[in-house]
């Protein structure tokens, strides 16, 4: 496969990631799998949630994705498994790292683009039952927080 024929197809899927990602979080963590989603919204000072099995839920087709490309010549399911998997690493860096701070590094910023995707989380966190949540994406989010944050001077 040509390269730039593989690396489209990555950012594709890095792309659609994000709004596969927004629908499950907003028809299946707070729906059906509520059960588990629920402690993401409760305060506590546990180091794991039971959320965090949804890390399973994108890393199994990745990972199978993976497996199966590589097994038939690096066909475009490697191309698609790599890119979950990179959506899942900027899922963690953004998500776990940057908005709940659950490690100790990059706790600031002054960019405007990061400060609006934190606070469209806030919101999303102000609601802590299954119904009435709003701004479920992760790297998108509602127009109105980018410009609250780009008219905000720091």
């Amino acid at each position: 496969m040509h390269w730039m024929l593989a690396v489209s197809i990555v950012l594709a899927t890095f792309c659609v990631m994000e709004f596969m990602a927004w629908a499950t979080h907003k028809y299946v963590m707070h729906g059906l799998l509520w059960v588990l989603h629920r402690d993401h919204h409760e305060p506590h000072n546990h180091i794991f949630e039971r959320n965090d099995a949804f890390f399973l839920i994108f890393a199994v087709p990745s990972w199978l994705c993976i497996m199966f490309g590589m097994m038939a010549g690096n066909d475009f399911r490697l191309f698609i498994g790599i890119g979950i998997a990179v959506y899942g690493f900027a899922y963690f860096l953004v998500h776990e790292v940057f908005i709940h701070q659950r490690l100790p590094f990059f706790k600031r910023s002054d960019n405007w683009y990061l400060r609006a995707i934190r606070k469209a989380h806030k919101v999303h966190h102000k609601n802590h039952g299954k119904e009435d949540g709003e701004s479920f994406g992760m790297l998108l989010v509602a127009m109105k927080y980018f410009k609250e944050q780009r008219s905000v001077s720091r």
